[in-house]
């Protein structure tokens, strides 16, 4: 199976647009053109908060956490998908926590 990509456009919170690479999961083609970054940022403050979560419980003197995120589009609305190696990612993101 190809994988399709596309550039779509998502619109930021506050109403700007952005265009990304989107790549359609499973046999459904990208069919529109715009939809709420939102539906990525979500996916990303979730798993944030969990890893966070799991560095509040081991207490490191330091931990910096690095995923890369791919935008994918499944069932018609944007996912973040966990990219397997970070330099494909679409987004690269970068968290540090340092302990007191």
């Amino acid at each position: 199976m190809e994988l399709q990509t596309k550039m779509i456009t998502v619109e930021l919170s506050d109403g700007t647009p952005v265009r990304v690479e989107a790549t359609s999961i499973g046999d459904r083609k990208i069919n529109f053109q715009t939809r709420p970054f939102q539906e990525v940022t979500a996916a990303i403050e979730s798993l944030s908060k969990e890893i966070a979560e799991t560095l509040r419980n081991v207490k490191p003197d330091k931990a910096i956490v690095k995923f890369g995120i791919d935008i994918g589009v499944e069932s018609g609305k944007l996912t973040a998908v966990l990219a397997k190696g970070a330099s494909t990612a679409n987004l690269e993101i970068t968290l540090e926590w340092w302990s007191k």
